[in-house]
């Protein structure tokens, strides 16, 4: 099972955000905004401070899904 974050970058779209806009409102590097961009983990910390920034849960910027 691996993460994915579409429901992310779904998100940032329908809210007329971009990358640049989160890695600022939610205090994360680049480096991490590229991890989630491929799929890759990162801790609940960091998905936390997004929910945080965002007003929304995990389940809306992310889901599991078997490979």
């Amino acid at each position: 099972m691996t993460a994915s974050y579409k429901k992310l970058w779904k998100l940032l779209i329908d809210r007329d955000l971009m990358k640049k806009d989160l890695e600022a409102m939610a205090g994360i590097s680049h480096y991490t905004i590229n991890k989630l961009a491929h799929g890759e983990n990162v801790t609940t910390d960091v998905l936390g401070r997004i929910c945080k920034a965002l007003g929304c849960t995990m389940n809306d910027i992310m889901e599991f899904i078997d490979e």
